[in-house]
């Protein structure tokens, strides 16, 4: 099935604008953006002490903004994952996961960066599931699209969407799910580069899952490049045939390979779930986001992945998988990308070693030198600190906190960030971290979605305009930072 038949076209005037320029550089005949406040939130993240200088954080859109162009619209809860792209007029379209409103907010962008425009293009009632991270894959990076891949994560039977970054918000009702890609309750489902594996399309999916069967690494693969419904689907699996997580250690690479799931589409989520013993895969505790290293080349076969961990009781009493959270390293081989090696990089559990202050990392972003790890406590009780954004050097292994989330417990406007009393330490936590050095001109600039969970308000209820979700009332925030090396 090609991508046109998934959706319906907005004005002509939209898609021309949308379709034709959804690229990862920008025009270079366009003014250089402005970085500054541009929201009336203050920004919800600070700045480490000993992080490098020139590091500057500043707040781009939050619940609490009225946009000029659509004054009614209000910006949905937990922001998560998102994609950004420039117009040829100049201005800017930033795409954005609403992930407990299980919505994706369109938003327009000036060419100073100012939001001037929201709109939602897939609403609760489309989008089923909870939305987490997302990848906008391009022509120019991919191979394919333009179309915003986001995933469902309510549990097994989710599926994931694949949106056109010029769907029409009067449809936002309608569902956009691939079901070539599996039901998985799913963070991110991610294409490689298209320098990885000329002609083919290769999508690596985490499935967030923490039952009996644990969470996988997936695999869809098409020897036809942006073809969504004819290619196949694989987990991830040790070739000794070992499934145990915590019986891999930091500093061996282990051999691994993708194993076929044969007739992916005529199966349920639990069908595909319970695979995992008849083909052996790696039983993970709870695999979260995807990225790949950028800079061309074979940088596009070394894939990141985190796995969140999940605590050390019930299907987890044993400890065969993570409770603090891991990041991995899977480089595929270059002639196959069904084979490869499994490293952990960073190990949480190990609480003398260099992740020692681990508290569940959960997305990534990956550039060419640098990985950028996002935390999401999972409560455990012992936290030690708010949720932080870490910075991982991928030549070196140094691993510092470079930023971590504010939840203003101590300023004037505290009840209103923290609904229902102080908020516990680790009770937010942040996504969706993008580069938008290239589309934007500004070198070393980076957006972040901030989930602050206990940010909560009537006028935040059920903004999407679907009737799945009309109870949601969490507000959230999108941010710069300007100075993080890539």
């Amino acid at each position: 099935m090609q991508l046109n038949k998934f959706f319906l076209s907005t004005t002509a005037a939209f898609s021309v604008l949308a379709l034709s320029a959804c690229q990862d550089h920008r025009d270079p005949n366009s003014p250089v953006i402005t970085l500054q406040n541009q929201s009336a939130t203050p920004v919800l993240a600070k700045v480490l002490p000993g992080v490098t200088d020139g590091v500057k954080l500043y707040s781009l859109m939050s619940s609490d903004d009225k946009l000029q162009q659509s004054p009614n619209y209000v910006f949905g809860g937990s922001a998560d994952g998102a994609g950004i792209f420039q117009n040829p007029d100049g201005n800017y379209t930033v795409l954005v996961n609403n992930e407990d409103n299980f919505a994706v907010s369109r938003l327009i962008l000036d060419k100073t960066f100012k939001p001037v425009k929201g709109e939602y293009i897939l609403n609760s009632d489309g989008a089923t599931w909870r939305l987490c991270s997302a990848t906008l894959a391009t022509p120019v990076e991919h191979g394919f699209g333009p179309v915003f891949l986001t995933c469902g994560e309510s549990g097994q039977e989710s599926r994931t969407h694949a949106v056109r970054v010029d769907a029409d918000p009067q449809q936002a009702a309608i569902s956009r799910e691939v079901p070539a890609l599996g039901r998985w309750s799913a963070e991110n489902a991610v294409p490689l580069p298209k320098t990885a594996y000329p002609n083919k399309t290769v999508i690596v999916i985490g499935d967030d899952d923490s039952d009996v069967n644990g969470g996988q690494v997936a695999m869809y693969l098409t020897n036809t490049v942006g073809d969504l419904d004819n290619g196949s689907l694989y987990m991830l699996k040790r070739t000794d045939g070992n499934q145990t997580e915590t019986s891999m250690t930091t500093g061996t690479k282990y051999d691994v390979e993708f194993v076929k799931i044969d007739n992916q589409k005529t199966l349920t989520g639990a069908q595909i779930n319970a695979k995992v013993n008849d083909l052996k895969a790696i039983k993970f505790g709870r695999v979260e986001d995807v990225d790949y290293r950028k800079g061309g080349g074979a940088n596009g076969r070394e894939v990141f992945f985190t796995v969140t961990g999940q605590n050390n009781t019930g299907v987890n009493a044993d400890y065969s998988r993570s409770k603090y959270g891991r990041i991995y390293r899977l480089t595929l081989d270059a002639n196959d990308p069904t084979k490869g090696k499994l490293e952990v990089l960073l190990n949480g559990d190990d609480r003398n070693g260099p992740a020692k202050t681990f508290q569940d990392p959960d997305n990534i972003c990956v550039t060419t030198n640098y990985a950028y790890i996002m935390e999401d406590p999972n409560e455990y009780g012992d936290e030690k600190h708010d949720a932080y954004v870490y910075q991982y050097d991928l030549n070196t292994g140094k691993l510092t906190p470079v930023m971590e989330l504010d939840h203003r417990r101590a300023e004037a406007d505290a009840a209103k960030y923290n609904v229902g009393g102080t908020s516990k330490l680790g009770s937010w936590e942040s996504s969706g971290m993008i580069d938008v050095s290239d589309v934007t001109g500004r070198p070393n600039t980076f957006m972040l979605g901030i989930q602050a969970h206990t940010w909560r308000g009537t006028q935040y209820q059920g903004v999407d305009g679907g009737s799945v979700r009309k109870a949601e009332n969490q507000a959230s925030q999108l941010i710069l930072i300007e100075g993080l090396p890539r």
